[in-house]
């Protein structure tokens, strides 16, 4: 079964802090030693055990602390492209998180920006990715392929008629009046104001040659437009 794209970020979420969370505690202990619970304690307000487990089930207290050690630590061994993914990263979260519909082109922007986070750290995780962005091109391009296939077939009937078909004239025979030139253009519209006032020729006067000639058939139904003021005849 075809997966959202929704679906497909918060897979690529998911990845994303899998892969960081290794980096991020390797570096944390670099910076603060095995204490460095206690300054996520601090920054968060609770107890460390609790901060620690936080950290690595909520992704936005990850990014959030992340963020917020950014120049005391990961400034250390990333540079400013990688500040502005973990921002982006941030946006994409919250978004994704408040079941914001993605379309192509922002699942795609989505996932790539993810995937070059994790790649400027060498997780692993940024193959996976990589492979979820493939597939979304591949939907992609198949979508655009199927949109083509059938412009392609309606195309036909919107330029040169195709060959063999029959001129309208042979197909359809106008009225007598019509083919003779005897009509006049008044005639193709039926006078409300004569019929009100029982004056005109037969088909005003007479209600039963009126309806024969102002009758729109079911067919004629789905497209004719209908004024107030005057029937199609």
């Amino acid at each position: 079964m075809a997966i959202s794209n929704h679906e497909r970020v918060g897979r690529s979420l998911k990845l994303l802090h899998e892969g960081l969370y290794p980096y991020f505690e390797r570096e944390m202990e670099a910076a603060y030693t095995k204490q460095w619970p206690l300054r996520a304690a601090a920054y968060f307000d609770k107890s460390s055990d609790v901060v620690q487990k936080s950290l690595k089930a909520d992704l936005y207290d990850f990014l959030k602390f992340m963020w917020n050690e950014w120049n005391d630590v990961f400034r250390k061994t990333l540079g400013k492209a990688e500040r502005s993914l973990l921002s982006e990263c941030q946006d994409i979260r919250n978004t994704w998180a408040h079941n914001s519909t993605f379309s192509t082109d922002d699942a795609y922007r989505a996932l790539d920006s993810v995937a070059r986070l994790l790649s400027a750290i060498s997780a692993p995780e940024a193959d996976q990715v990589e492979k979820q962005k493939q597939e979304l091109l591949r939907v992609r391009f198949e979508d655009q392929a199927r949109r083509e296939t059938r412009r392609a077939a309606v195309a036909p009937t919107e330029g040169q008629p195709l060959s063999g078909l029959k001129p309208w004239r042979e197909i359809t025979t106008p009225h007598p009046d019509v083919a003779s030139g005897r009509f006049q253009q008044a005639e193709f519209a039926a006078d409300l104001w004569q019929v009100y006032l029982d004056e005109g020729s037969d088909e005003y006067r007479d209600p039963t040659e009126f309806f024969r000639r102002t009758y729109i058939t079911e067919g004629l139904t789905a497209t004719a437009y209908k004024c107030p003021t005057t029937i199609e005849r």
